[in-house]
């Protein structure tokens, strides 16, 4: 019971993570967050100051306690292989964790992520000794590559980034479940509480969300209403659900009652 969400070695209590984007401000991040109780962040690496300088326009990490979450480098941006690689290693250098969620989209219109770049990129940072977390359509014979050569997780969409059309990709994601022997995080597209309690229910181990709680009217609300509905979805997942049946099923013995009165 309450089983914990465990990534390469390191158990966490929460089964959602967030991303840092399109906040209206770095404080409605910092207190969406709080009210999130995740514990894993993502953050564009190109939205942070790695300098040393205090960029005002770069000051992300200021807002996100170290102590209180795992920080998670996010490539985003990244065209290929080797950018992706050489953004890791520029955050590794400057001092944040030796973990990655690895993100090649190079279509700025529909952001689907790069297969072949991303399995290039994942095969070399796992050999430098990188925690992968690789952002991917929703192949499953990608994820079983994937899987293969080390990474964490698999992170499968379940449709277009920001669209907040839910699972899309429902029964590839389905598929990748079944056969997964590391956590699968489903990224991208939850729009609504609702969507994340779909992918928990049908036996995801976590979700990544940003816009659905970033484009909010209030943030820090929809940050809690996503953290107790991912809550009780896990809930019923290890309650065990009952199965989806084709005809009704009486949940009363009522016809054999008409018989013996």
């Amino acid at each position: 019971m309450n089983q914990k969400l465990t990534i390469a070695g390191r158990e966490f209590s929460s089964r959602l993570l967030l991303g840092t984007g399109k906040f209206s401000s770095n404080e409605t991040m910092r207190d969406a967050l709080n009210a999130s109780g995740a514990e894993i962040i993502t953050v564009a690496l190109r939205r942070a100051d790695l300098s040393g300088k205090n960029d005002p326009y770069a000051n992300i990490l200021e807002f996100i306690d170290p102590k209180k979450y795992l920080l998670l480098p996010n490539t985003s941006g990244a065209m290929n292989a080797e950018e992706a690689v050489r953004l890791a290693r520029l955050a590794a250098a400057a001092g944040l964790p030796m973990w990655v969620k690895l993100e090649i989209h190079p279509d700025p219109h529909y952001l689907l992520p790069d297969p072949i770049e991303t399995l290039a990129a994942a095969t070399q940072l796992v050999k430098e000794g990188f925690v992968v977390l690789p952002y991917i359509n929703a192949d499953p014979v990608l994820a079983r590559r994937l899987q293969d050569v080390g990474t964490a997780t698999v992170m499968p969409l379940g449709s277009p980034i920001g669209s907040n059309r839910g699972l899309d990709t429902r029964s590839q994601i389905e598929i990748i479940i079944k056969q997964a022997s590391v956590p699968v995080i489903v990224d991208a597209g939850i729009g609504a509480p609702s969507h994340a309690a779909e992918a928990l229910e049908m036996g995801a181990d976590a979700v990544l969300v940003n816009t659905a709680i970033a484009a909010a009217s209030f943030p820090s609300r929809m940050a809690n209403a996503f953290r107790v509905t991912v809550e009780a979805a896990r809930e019923a997942f290890e309650a065990g659900l009952p199965m989806r049946l084709d005809q009704a099923s009486p949940t009363s013995p009522l016809a054999a009652f008409l018989r013996n009165s």
